[in-house]
């Protein structure tokens, strides 16, 4: 084992440290079925959706709406700081999900924080809504109700049928996306062309990041401008989610957007990832489950993402020159 501050790594992948005299054990991809915490999740995708469109009103636009989703933190998840632009007192909102709090927080030092736990929608919608006015943001969401959800119709304030918040529940999530966001990380290292950050989607609940070939795609004008916006150029996404109606299990995937002929006829490995129909596409599929189950889930799903990048990459005749193992375009240092 390889010591750390205040712990030590084991060779099973569990990290162990103390807090105060506890001893904690942080299993690498822990088990969260998601029928373990679905009403937790319902919510607290709601939660999300709230202050992401905070940020989409409060951000800089940029290509493929990478100002929208949240980034990881040591604590849970961030909006990072936002407007104003051009002066002025800056404010993010922070998901914390050590202590299980919204907190938002200014330039200047002024905070307002509020529990996580205990709140319907509506009432979250309202605290944060409260927590804006008390330090001045003008921020609000244009459209305050859900996306791509169910209850698409009804507005988060009028929300009082979601109000599970599991915090032992939503601290393991949050654990899981921390792991795959580093996971992600040394994925992305590995393409030197034009490449997302690895951020966590509010209006999909998944964590992703986006190669691009960097060839523009004709977009129809009557899709609507999210599709438009994020696809405007071939991509190949590879990310993870923690299931839904459609993928009722947490899983891997990677996506070739547009599909190119032929691509489902590609092998993808470990064994157990599969090809999966998609909303008129396909997804390149491995389960949680079947990755914790192999010796060494790590280098499985980096196997599987890149699989699934070359069936697409060599079909749609991407530049395989961008490819960086490693992270290293040094040509010096490159094998």
């Amino acid at each position: 084992m390889a010591l750390a501050e205040g712990g030590a790594r084991f060779e099973d992948g569990s990290v162990r440290g103390l807090v105060g005299w506890v001893e904690c054990v942080v299993e690498m991809f822990p088990s969260l079925p998601l029928e373990s915490w679905r009403e937790s999740k319902e919510t607290l995708h709601r939660f999300l959706q709230v202050v992401g469109k905070v940020r989409l009103e409060a951000s800089q636009r940029r290509n493929h709406w990478w100002n929208v989703p949240f980034h990881i933190t040591g604590r849970g998840i961030t909006t990072r700081p936002t407007g104003p632009y051009g002066g002025g007192d800056a404010f993010c909102v922070d998901f914390d999900f050590v202590a299980h709090r919204l907190v938002v927080r200014t330039l200047s030092g002024r905070e307002v924080s509020f529990p996580l736990a205990g709140r319907s929608v509506a009432a979250f919608y309202a605290d944060t809504v409260a927590a804006l006015d008390a330090l001045g943001i003008q921020a609000r969401p244009q459209h305050p109700y859900p996306y791509d959800l169910p209850d698409a119709g009804r507005p988060f304030a009028e929300d009082e049928e979601h109000r599970s918040y599991d915090p032992a529940a939503v601290t393991r999530y949050w654990q899981v996306l921390t792991q795959v966001s580093l996971l992600l990380e040394e994925y992305a290292a590995g393409f030197s062309g034009k490449t997302s950050p690895v951020h966590h989607f509010w209006h999909t609940f998944d964590i992703a990041v986006t190669r691009f070939s960097g060839r523009e795609v004709p977009v129809p004008p009557e899709a609507d401008p999210v599709t438009r916006e994020a696809y405007s150029q071939e991509v190949i996404s590879a990310g993870f989610w923690f299931g839904d109606e459609n993928v009722p299990a947490p899983a891997f995937y990677s996506y070739t957007a547009p599909e190119p002929a032929d691509l489902t006829t590609r092998p993808l490995h470990p064994s157990a990832a599969q090809w999966s129909p998609n909303r008129g596409s396909h997804l390149a599929l491995l389960t949680y489950e079947d990755a914790r189950a192999t010796p060494d889930p790590w280098t499985t799903v980096l196997d599987f993402y890149a699989t699934a990048y070359r069936a697409g990459a060599d079909l749609a005749a991407w530049d395989r020159t961008k490819e960086c193992p490693d992270g290293i375009t040094d040509p010096h240092l490159r094998p």
